[in-house]
């Protein structure tokens, strides 16, 4: 009775996981549960297709403003369906502005219910860093109110990206801090250079980390561990946190500087040719099924499964494996 009543409430839960996995078909885009206003936003503005190999520079292409604080780029060709969001605040080091929050905010917001988006990367544009965390200087211009609606905002933004329904990769070159960690742990997977530098530093100036780094760094590499990192404020590099799972991958830095990135790129390359309605599910299946006890989690694959089973990418895949050639998903 116990294990039937845990399977109604997943399944009932999963009435709103349905309408997220409708995303890539329906008209007008469903929010993500932890969104801020329940409202889809508008087209993404600004995105410049890459016809060049991707890792070679630093510039998204002749369209691109130098003033953008964050760069978004469809990449085209061998890369097509990976978006590339780039911090771009180097006289900051990235630090997460209001400005930057709102921008990504809205790219996020966009790129919910794009079914052309199989995998999103996020990287930085500034070499050696990539984000210091919260922009400090102009928090200490902040009314008292004022910081605690950004620190809210920022949070529901970070919460955004861990909940779109493509895989997520953060790149890794430089610094990340603070906030900037917690960007990173919102991601599916965290690919680091072996110079780069991570922490939760919060406890150093008296606070704790706002944006969901209590709550995703435990999860990722254990409470005890975590709450050791979190109590010292410490900064480990690339290797150490591959040592203790913070992230996947760890690369040698380049002369270019986007080892992290040239590796997330390969990464996302390999989910490229999967049916990207089963990558949508089966995030969902991981992400809502680690929340809760065994029995409802497979409750939850259960009901995720069997919304692969009427999709023409699930013929085009069994038709691909009679036939002996490569699928040709469309993601319907």
């Amino acid at each position: 009775a116990a294990a039937m009543a845990a399977a109604a409430a997943a399944l009932g839960g999963l009435g709103l996981l349905r309408a997220r996995l409708r995303l890539a078909a329906a008209a007008a885009a469903t929010s993500a549960p932890l969104g801020r206003n329940g409202h889809r936003a508008p087209p993404l503005r600004g995105g410049v297709a890459a016809t060049a190999l991707p890792s070679a520079g630093r510039s998204y292409g002749s369209q691109a403003k130098e003033e953008e604080e964050l760069r978004v780029r469809y990449l085209d060709d061998e890369h097509k369906g990976i978006v590339v969001l780039g911090l771009n605040r180097s006289h900051a080091k990235n630090a997460l502005s209001k400005n930057l929050v709102k921008m990504m905010s809205k790219a996020v917001d966009a790129l919910k219910s794009d079914k052309k988006v199989r995998t999103v990367v996020f990287r930085s544009e500034v070499p050696g860093i990539f984000c210091a965390g919260a922009d400090l200087k102009e928090r200490a211009k902040m009314h008292s109110s004022e910081v605690s609606s950004f620190v809210s905002r920022a949070r529901a933004t970070i919460n955004e990206l861990a909940n779109l329904p493509v895989p997520t990769i953060a790149a890794i070159d430089g610094i990340a801090l603070g906030g900037g960690l917690e960007l990173a742990l919102a991601c599916d997977i965290r690919v680091a250079a072996s110079s780069a530098k991570m922490g939760l530093v919060e406890t150093k100036l008296a606070i704790i980390p706002g944006a969901g780094g209590t709550q995703r760094l435990p999860r990722t590499i254990g409470v005890s561990l975590a709450k050791e990192l979190i109590f010292s404020a410490r900064i480990v590099d690339g290797e150490e946190a591959k040592s203790i799972g913070l992230i996947s991958h760890v690369v040698e830095q380049n002369e270019a500087g986007d080892a992290a990135y040239r590796r997330a790129l390969a990464l996302a390359r390999e989910f490229l040719p999967q049916g990207p309605v089963a990558m949508r599910v089966a995030k969902l299946a991981i992400n809502q099924g680690m929340e809760v006890d065994l029995v409802t989690g497979l409750a939850i694959e259960e009901a995720c499964y069997a919304q692969t089973i009427p999709t023409k990418d699930r013929i085009e895949g069994l038709l691909a494996f009679k036939e002996k050639r490569p699928p040709r998903y469309k993601g319907e």
